[in-house]
């Protein structure tokens, strides 16, 4: 069964599918400044919400809702900088908008590591005689990008596409806002939709579904065989505190990494085009995940190996912010971006909720390890994104579609 944690991080990617699809539509029906104000309300909200639970059930709960802002956010905040940035440095903007992202991860990293008991870290309890728990004071911290809401507010402005989209949507039918209908009636739209939900699966399953299970990997590799019951109490300690501090700074290095990586992906598809550049990526990242994971047996391989897989896997996330924003039109786009990135955590989700399964499968057929070797079947997904690229318009050097 999985453990509580994973169930936690499933909830919050549920959340940020369904969150994602609904305020994907709204984007495009309300504009993307208001849409982006809610969605960031709605994360900070149920965000220290969490700091505030009082069983594992509404902490759940929450982690879904918080999750449904996240998602909400990402589509509005693409779509906003991919039309009101100049042609000529778009894609570099969006790239550096994504890789912000992994920043806001080793940030929260730094603070978990200060304020978090790593035995409690997703174990909810009552607020103790000590005061507030370190867990709860990171949820609580990370209510405060609710503060951004009235900056942006009063300083962005919805862009000429949209204004434009919308005065069209009022004096034609056929070209309303957010229009689901529209996305899959039209061969052209359906096709990019499908595209893009395929491109998503295999990066947000290579990363979610396995690249992330690097602290995981690092406790087997690290475990000596038989467990720690069987060491003396001072060895058990030294075996253990080692392998805190390597989960600690080998995800510190895999964002390091996977922030570069997302940096990279626009100047190298601005050289080579987006189709190849995915492709690339796709490839490495499955050679990547089955080398580590196969071969990953110690602190210092987890230190070179783990950022250089980061660079990758993560790169694709990149790539989706700078792809999507430019394979629909404008009075779909909030809407497709959206749809295509967040029916992907629906995948994503239940790949974390049937890890153990998995294992037992690859278990059963005495294979090897079933850690690893789940992990590399898993990681075969990246083929799916490799495959789809076929039907993937290349947008190179193109502006943003109009219709």
């Amino acid at each position: 069964m999985a453990s509580r944690s994973t169930y936690a991080t499933a909830a919050m990617m549920i959340g940020w599918a369904v969150g994602g699809l609904f305020f994907g539509v709204v984007g495009d029906r309300w504009g993307r400044v208001k849409t982006l104000s809610a969605s960031i309300l709605v994360y900070s909200l149920f965000t220290g919400l969490c700091g505030l639970a009082l069983s594992w059930w509404d902490f759940c709960l929450y982690r879904f809702l918080m999750g449904c802002g996240i998602g909400g956010a990402f589509a509005a905040a693409a779509t906003l900088v991919a039309e009101t940035m100049p042609e000529h440095s778009r894609s570099t903007c969006l790239g550096l908008f994504s890789a912000l992202s992994v920043l806001g991860n080793m940030i929260g990293l730094a603070i978990g590591s200060q304020v978090f008991d790593p035995n409690r870290a997703y174990w909810v309890g009552t607020i103790g005689e000590q005061g507030v728990s370190g867990w709860r004071l990171a949820f609580f911290v990370g209510a405060l990008p609710a503060l951004l809401i009235v900056v942006v507010l009063q300083t962005l402005r919805e862009s000429q596409q949209w204004q434009q989209a919308r005065k069209t949507a009022s004096e034609n039918l056929e070209r309303q806002l957010g229009d689901l209908r529209s996305m899959f009636g039209d061969r052209r739209w359906r096709t990019n939709t499908i595209v893009a939900v395929c491109m998503a699966t295999a990066g947000i399953v290579g990363v979610w579904g396995v690249a992330f299970w690097s602290p995981e990997l690092i406790n087997h590799a690290l475990t000596p065989p038989g467990g720690l019951e069987r060491l003396s109490e001072a060895e058990a300690g030294r075996i253990q505190q080692e392998i805190t501090n390597v989960k600690f700074y080998g995800s510190l290095f895999q964002d390091m990494g996977g922030f570069l990586g997302i940096a990279m992906f626009a100047p190298i598809s601005n050289r080579i085009g987006r189709r190849r550049t995915f492709a690339g990526a796709f490839i490495i990242s499955f050679v990547l995940v089955a080398y580590v994971f196969l071969t990953l047996d110690s602190a210092q391989k987890a230190y070179v190996m783990l950022p250089v897989m980061g660079f990758f896997n993560l790169s694709v996330m990149g790539g989706f912010v700078v792809y999507f924003p430019e394979i629909f039109p404008t009075r779909l786009r909030s809407t497709g971006t959206a749809f295509g990135y967040n029916v992907a955590r629906l995948s994503a989700a239940a790949v974390m909720l049937l890890s153990n399964q998995i294992r037992a499968a690859v278990e059963a057929m005495d294979i090897g390890d079933p850690f690893r070797v789940g992990a590399v079947i898993i990681s075969g997904i990246y083929f799916l994104g490799l495959f789809i690229l076929i039907w993937a318009p290349e947008t190179r050097g193109k502006p943003l579609m109009e219709d």
